[in-house]
């Protein structure tokens, strides 16, 4: 049985770090075989998040800040090789989705455009892997949001042929993965579909390195000590796009800091910890809507992301699901933290073998397309 070993790279709208996943693909299998996180150093993410809006001499810093990202990703690949005790010989090429910067399809011309850096042609000098990187402007290309690209890999690892199933990841940005059961003829759709459903962490991690200058909010222990504010919960969730149909795509240049204090502007007296319980329930209220709104019926709800390890917002989530159990990935076989890492390496192995990898009727393009451009060793 033959055995081809990939490596996903994945740094998301959350700005933490990058994840980096070993992954042995064979005819019958994907299986993670290594896994090593890198955290972000504390000023290059203040870098990445000032280019998330125009800045003054932004080309510059974009190129510069890019070479850097390539340096950290480079380190973590070579950490996990090491780790592996393998040789960058081994492995077939890097899927590296690299930091994203601005992502507008559809943006005045009508098709827009998406940007993620992280010099993936420097990647490649620095590893001595073949690396593929920006997945998702073909798609773009196409006419299409260019994401979420990730349900593809999800019909290809969770789907099953009896049973719906919605697969949440829950990053900076949240989006969803309906997985229809072949074999139901009464599916609003017997396909796979899927989209960004909205803000999943990125608000709350904003507000609580605001007020409390941490990172994120562990658990959700200190939005737990607050209370939901139903007028700004209710302001929020009257936001243009949560009434948008799929295909739709989000992230930082909708949903930031500007958005929420405009927002906060029409409520008077606010204690912080519930604006942060407040913006819990928004993620967890935007998730369940979407669901109930633009899916078909679902007989289970799977989490992955970061969110997943976030106790109040699962609760939440959970209290408006009712009776269907929300379960991490973990108990399909792939943990919560890893489920993106993986899958870019899924897409890189498609796009080696010549194989699409883009769902037009998630991402709204004209039809399948194979993603990714190569930057061979």
């Amino acid at each position: 049985m033959t055995r081809e070993l990939f490596i996903g790279l994945m740094s998301g709208t959350s700005l933490d770090g990058v994840d980096v996943a070993l992954v042995a693909f064979t005819e019958q299998k994907t299986q993670m075989l290594h896994s090593h996180f890198l955290a972000y150093p504390a000023a290059l993410r203040a870098q990445i998040l000032a280019l998330q809006h125009p800045t003054e001499n932004e080309l510059e810093n974009t190129a510069l800040i890019g070479n850097a990202l390539a340096k950290i990703y480079a380190e973590a690949v070579n950490q996990l090789l090491v780790d592996a005790q393998l040789s960058s010989n081994q492995i077939v090429a890097i899927g590296c989705h690299g930091q994203t910067i601005r992502h507008r399809p559809g943006f005045e011309d009508g098709i827009g455009f998406t940007l993620q850096i992280g010099n993936a042609a420097l990647l490649s000098e620095l590893t001595g892997i073949t690396v593929i990187s920006d997945f998702r402007s073909r798609d773009i290309a196409a006419g299409g949001q260019g994401a979420p690209l990730v349900p593809a890999f999800h019909q290809a690892v969770f789907a099953d042929k009896q049973i719906n199933r919605a697969i949440i990841n829950i990053g900076g940005i949240a989006n969803i993965t309906y997985l229809g059961s072949s074999e139901n003829s009464s599916n609003k759709s017997n396909g796979v579909y899927g989209f960004d459903s909205g803000p999943g962490n990125m608000l709350l991690d904003a507000w609580i390195k605001q007020h409390k200058n941490l990172d994120y909010d562990a658990n959700g222990d200190w939005a737990s000590t607050g209370q939901v504010i139903p007028s700004l919960l209710s302001d929020m969730l009257a936001e243009p796009y949560f009434a948008l149909l799929p295909p739709k795509s989000t992230g930082r240049d909708l949903f930031n800091q500007a958005w929420l204090q405009e927002k906060l502007l029409a409520t008077t007296t606010l204690r912080p910890q519930d604006v942060a319980y407040t913006l819990v329930a928004l993620t967890a209220h935007s998730i369940y809507n979407a669901l109930t709104q633009h899916c078909g019926e679902f007989n289970e709800v799977y989490v992955c992301g970061g969110g997943a390890h976030n106790r109040l917002l699962i609760e939440s989530l959970q209290t408006l699901l009712g009776e269907t159990k929300c379960n991490s990935t973990e108990s399909l076989g792939i943990g919560a933290d890893w489920v993106e890492a993986i899958a870019f390496a899924w897409l890189a192995k498609q796009c080696i073998n010549k194989k699409t990898a883009n769902l037009a009727e998630v991402t709204g393009a004209k039809g399948p397309r194979i993603l990714g451009a190569i930057y061979q060793h």
